[in-house]
């Protein structure tokens, strides 16, 4: 507890652009939330008051940071599992809990438990050898996708192979895999859920995301012209998924949509790409909502702002020409709706530095908003 202020004290370990917007989020709260950053450079970092630097992998640095926070949660899923226990096991509140963090974590234990749970998911294999992969393949067609087991984000850890060769060349990695199916997708869709210790959930809209080289380039609320018996399975589905696994806090359920229904992608158990919209689109943010159920407050409502709302991310772009504050001078001047949120990251080619908002009634023209605004961002030219 806060002796300042009464109010609990919130702590979030990792200090990346998922941190800085839940602080962004708790001060409304009457919180600073307590941020432990890899380097003061982090884009929480840069604006919390309450920072420890540590590495997440140091269980005692963990304890030191614990010890001033009434709950611990976090912006990644890379903290060792033994660390959230042992810190469960002293006393320490943590949410969500290593048992439901796990399956965010490594991809053969999701894929385990959600087919035992009867989850739908595309069909899978575990990979302990060259033979299992080349089998799948031979048994449901070419190409398939591999994934390392842990680790993977943003396209990063994901194998499409087409034939036994390339299969032969990632087995000689030793990198840990599993196997699936390639999907014939509709589209791709998330279902962002919340889940409080009391046991109160919270279902967003379910929004489509636009994927770019295995990256989210788009997410647009709600997912156009999605059937509301299919928006509310998938939201059905978030909900069961979060109950079944104990899920406390944020969990984003990424989906393919196919022309047979829903199947289960990803998992992560923490604010999400997809949820960034809510910040002006919703009228609870998925960052305030996070914090009200690792709290247990009772959760937000997350009715939309308006009819159509659309995030686009934005990537760093070559170095040289205009500054990025020229090209937020003329953006704003252009189109003064667009909302910009940078995260304080030092600009790289490709790397994901900040996302816009816009808001509207039309889908269509909120959507060129959102894609333009970044472009000129990312490119300073119309």
């Amino acid at each position: 507890m806060d002796t300042r202020t009464g109010l609990p004290v919130v702590g979030m370990v990792g200090g990346g652009q998922l941190a800085r917007m839940t602080h962004q989020a708790a001060i409304a709260l009457g919180q600073s939330l307590r941020v432990l950053a890899q380097s003061p450079d982090d884009g929480a970092a840069l604006v919390a008051a309450d920072v420890q630097i540590g590495e997440h992998t140091d269980l005692e640095a963990l304890r030191e940071f614990a010890k001033l926070c009434d709950v611990v949660t976090f912006d990644h899923e890379h903290v060792p599992s033994a660390h959230i226990r042992a810190l469960a096991a002293e006393g320490f509140t943590v949410h969500p809990g290593a048992d439901a963090l796990q399956f965010a974590q490594d991809k053969l234990l999701m894929r385990t438990r959600l087919t035992e749970l009867g989850f739908p998911a595309p069909r899978w294999r575990t990979v302990e050898g060259l033979d299992d992969l080349v089998g799948f393949g031979d048994e449901v067609g070419w190409p398939v996708i591999a994934k390392a087991t842990r680790g993977g984000y943003d396209g990063r850890g994901v194998f499409p192979l087409s034939d036994a060769d390339e299969a032969a060349a990632l087995v000689a990695t030793g990198t840990p895999l599993i196997v699936e199916e390639r999907v014939r997708l509709v589209r791709e869709l998330a279902a962002l859920v919340a889940r409080s210790p009391f046991g109160q959930v919270a279902a967003y809209p379910v929004v489509e995301t636009v994927q770019r080289d295995g990256i989210c380039v788009e997410v647009l609320a709600p997912a156009p012209d999605l059937a509301e018996d299919l928006a509310v399975a998938a939201q059905e589905l978030a909900i069961g998924v979060a109950k079944q696994l104990g899920v406390v806090g944020l969990l984003a359920v990424e989906l393919f949509q196919t022309e047979a229904g829903l199947l289960v992608n990803e998992l992560a158990m923490r604010p999400h790409n997809s949820g960034h919209w809510t910040i002006e689109g919703a009228r609870t943010s998925q960052f305030e909502q996070h914090l009200r159920a690792v709290l247990d407050y009772p959760l937000g409502e997350t009715a939309l702002a308006a009819p159509a709302v659309v995030m686009a991310n934005l990537l760093g772009g070559e170095p040289g020409g205009m500054s990025i504050d020229e090209r937020l001078h003329h953006l704003f001047a252009e189109d003064p709706g667009i909302k910009v949120h940078l995260y304080g990251k030092q600009v790289r080619p490709g790397r994901k530095i900040g996302h816009v908002t816009a808001l509207g009634t039309d889908m269509t023209s909120v959507r060129a908003r959102a894609v333009r605004a970044a472009k000129w961002l990312h490119e300073g030219q119309w």
